[in-house]
């Protein structure tokens, strides 16, 4: 009876310890070869990352311009008179489901001066509004000086300023008071500028319950602010008229999307564009500089793939030793690659001022195309390297 011998099989851990030991003969060679590779990671994450993170800084400019944001007013009715908002309209604009946040103003029919001796004929073109007190919430704004309305106490004679109310009136600082609506009240804070509102820096703003009970307030809006997401703006718009006033959604005037919202999405395709080509470029040269590590590395090594052949080592043994050190090249030089490329983005976003952005895809996804590249980088040479038989290789 005769017994069949059959070729041993190598453990994992032995092929990743041969694998390991040839890259360590040639240290310098593993070094260049592998920063080869890391430069071109480095290179796709920095793309990745530095896009991401100026598309974060443009795009927290551009929400400045109210890319997201929609206004609701009274129109006019078919007989040509000014309609009007349900006092419900804030509350029903609330529900639509893409809106992230809702507020509103009312426009009274009081007057503001200095002092109680103006005469009534000169307003000087402030308006006088009822404000909600979310409203610096909803329109991202904030205060100059002072404190906003929801500090007072509810019903108490209280006003804000807009900067141009508060210019005009010769208000430079809270602590003061105006005549308004024939009382008197207390300037307790100054708005900032608003380029999303321009109408709030030429009025004052009383709390809504206080126009309410101090002013005549009948409660109906005459301006809805709402917030939604910037993929559902073009949809809010289409249902915000008739959401606000099922009653009536002719009489409403819906604000347009802002055209930073059309020049954000523009910015983000020509972007995605770029970062996908340079990092198709990156990962080219990255894996042809691996497969032409290796390919060298075996015609340099026949005497030791012919050794260890007459040894009793087999093709597939072979095979799996080259791919081995092709894939813990590659690997290296990726991880180095991702760390590079995370350090390049996150310099440069703070040297910009801009918000550090990197996308969870892009560190695993340099690292699995590393791995992707150094199986397609190392099967050529480690098949030629399989091949060989012993007294080729030993002989050359």
């Amino acid at each position: 009876m005769t017994t069949r011998l059959r070729p041993a099989r190598l453990a994992g851990s032995d092929v990743l310890r041969l694998g390991a030991a040839g890259l360590r003969a040639r240290p310098l060679r593993m070094v260049l070869s592998a920063a080869g590779i890391a430069i071109g990671i480095a290179a796709m994450l920095a793309v990745v990352g530095l896009s991401a993170s100026s598309r974060a800084g443009l795009d927290r400019a551009l929400a400045a311009l109210g890319t997201n944001l929609l206004t609701a007013a009274p129109g006019q009715t078919l007989t040509g008179e000014e309609a009007s908002l349900p006092p419900e309209s804030l509350a029903m604009a609330g529900r639509i489901p893409s809106v992230r946040s809702v507020s509103a103003t009312g426009r009274l029919s009081a007057r503001v001066y200095r002092t109680s001796f103006v005469p009534t004929a000169e307003h000087g073109s402030i308006s006088v509004l009822a404000a909600r007190p979310d409203l610096l919430r909803a329109l991202e704004i904030g205060m100059a000086q002072g404190r906003w309305l929801t500090t007072t106490k509810p019903g108490s004679p209280a006003v804000v300023l807009g900067s141009g109310a508060a210019d005009r009136l010769g208000v430079h600082a809270p602590g003061g008071r105006v005549w308004l609506g024939g009382q008197w009240f207390a300037v307790v804070g100054l708005l900032a500028s608003s380029p999303l509102a321009p109408e709030l820096d030429s009025a004052a703003l009383v709390d809504w319950s206080t126009a309410t009970t101090r002013l005549g307030f009948d409660g109906h809006p005459t301006t809805v602010y709402t917030r939604s997401d910037e993929a559902a703006v073009e949809q809010v718009r289409r249902v915000l008229g008739a959401t606000v006033n099922p009653a009536a959604p002719h009489e409403v005037k819906v604000s347009r999307p802002s055209d930073a919202l059309a020049a954000a999405r523009a910015t983000d395709a020509a972007l995605n564009g770029l970062l996908l080509g340079l990092g198709a470029v990156a990962l080219l040269v990255g894996g042809v500089g691996v497969a032409n590590t290796m390919v060298i590395s075996v015609l340099e090594r026949r005497g030791e793939i012919g050794l260890r052949r007459a040894l009793g080592a087999t093709g597939a043994h072979i095979g799996q030793q080259f791919l081995t050190e092709s894939l813990l090249l590659s690997t290296a030089g990726g991880l180095a690659g991702a760390a590079l490329g995370a350090l390049v983005t996150v310099a440069w976003a703070w040297w910009r001022s801009w918000p550090v952005a990197m996308p969870l895809w892009a560190p695993a996804g340099g690292l699995a195309a590393t791995i992707l590249v150094g199986v397609i980088a190392g099967l050529y040479p480690a098949a030629r390297a399989a091949r060989l038989a012993p007294t080729e290789a030993l002989s050359g």
